[in-house]
């Protein structure tokens, strides 16, 4: 008998972590796998840890560990260190799952002899999710938004950078090591780069089916963007390379208008200010039409979808110029950085 395990880091989850657990409990497994749940709780002060104590006593397949650093990287460590599986599936509190998910992440591992598999980002809005939240997911699926991202195209299938969550043989972790602890985010990225650029493959199945949902406020998506641009120069100073020239765009943008604002102001000429701002409206305007064509919002949809791209750019821009002045002046990241963003 085989045994895959599936590791999960969380905090705070009172609401979702019940059938969370009994959704991944639920999972169909192939013949002769059996499943190991471990969850790794960082500190939770909601209940949750109550619940998860309670689900355990009963269940002999769920064991939870404490995580006293709170964030995702060392959550995911802690859990590994206790998983005793042939195989690790990561999962995501706030991702809903097929219930062949760990089935097709086994069969893409054999299938394709990669060193972690995973299946596309989709993101879809609560039921009742209001106009905002399905802003955010339009805006989020759209493969211009996101710069060409394959992880983003539901349809792909093949070699790639990265994928959502992830699922490796154990011998990867052996190969490769765990989840670098200094980072709040991008520890995945980070993880991808480190296996691609030791001669390893990662691989995207659209058979591996999930649904993410995403954050429902403007001010929730920016302070996430906000951290995604902040780490992501740690990870790019620690390989002496960026994951992809999309990661530099915005921080340079930003830079720019930033510049050009300081220029303005001090008495100096007001066309390059205008002429970026016409060029970054013009850009928005274009992109808000695609997503729209995609995805054939509302109107009390459409017209939140470019505050919600100017979120997404403007996080993760003047995220990525903070994360560059710490990751080579103070060479560690801010505490004010790594916290929670739900």
């Amino acid at each position: 008998m085989k045994r895959v395990s599936v590791i999960v880091p969380c905090r705070n989850e009172r609401r979702y972590i019940e059938g969370f657990c009994a959704g991944v409990l639920r999972q169909k497994l192939p013949p002769n796998w059996s499943l190991q749940l471990v969850i790794a709780d960082g500190r939770s002060d909601d209940g949750t840890r109550d619940i998860l104590k309670r689900i355990a006593a009963g269940e002999p397949r769920l064991a939870w560990v404490d995580n006293p650093k709170r964030i995702v990287s060392t959550g995911l460590n802690l859990a590994l260190s206790r998983s005793d599986g042939e195989v690790i599936v990561r999962m995501d509190v706030h991702t809903e799952y097929a219930d062949d998910y760990i089935a097709q992440c086994i069969a893409a591992l054999e299938e394709s002899g990669a060193d972690n598999v995973g299946g596309p980002w989709r993101a879809e809005p609560d039921a009742q999710g209001g106009p905002m939240q399905h802003a955010v997911a339009a805006a989020f699926q759209s493969r211009w938004v996101a710069g060409g991202a394959r992880s983003r195209d539901l349809d792909y299938d093949g070699w790639a950078d990265t994928v959502y969550l992830g699922c490796w043989p154990r011998a990867s972790f052996e190969r490769f090591g765990g989840f670098d602890e200094a980072l709040v985010r991008n520890q995945d990225d980070e993880h991808n780069l480190r296996i691609v650029r030791g001669g390893g493959g990662v691989w995207q199945s659209s058979r591996i089916r999930s649904v993410y949902r995403p954050r429902a406020a403007l001010g929730q998506v920016f302070r996430q963007y906000l951290q995604y641009g902040y780490w992501k120069p740690f990870v790019m100073k620690k390989h002496g390379q960026p994951a992809s020239v999309r990661h530099l765009v915005p921080g340079a943008f930003v830079a720019l208008l930033a510049l050009s604002v300081l220029l303005a102001a001090a008495g100096g000429p007001a066309w390059p200010l205008r002429l970026l701002a016409q060029l970054y409206g013009a850009a928005v305007i274009a992109l808000t039409l695609m997503v729209a064509a995609d995805a054939r919002p509302s109107f009390d949809v459409a017209w939140r979808v470019p505050a919600v791209i100017a979120a997404y750019h403007f996080g993760y821009g003047i995220g990525s110029l903070f994360g560059w002045w710490d990751a080579l002046v103070h060479r560690r990241g801010r505490e004010r950085f790594s916290a929670l963003t739900r």
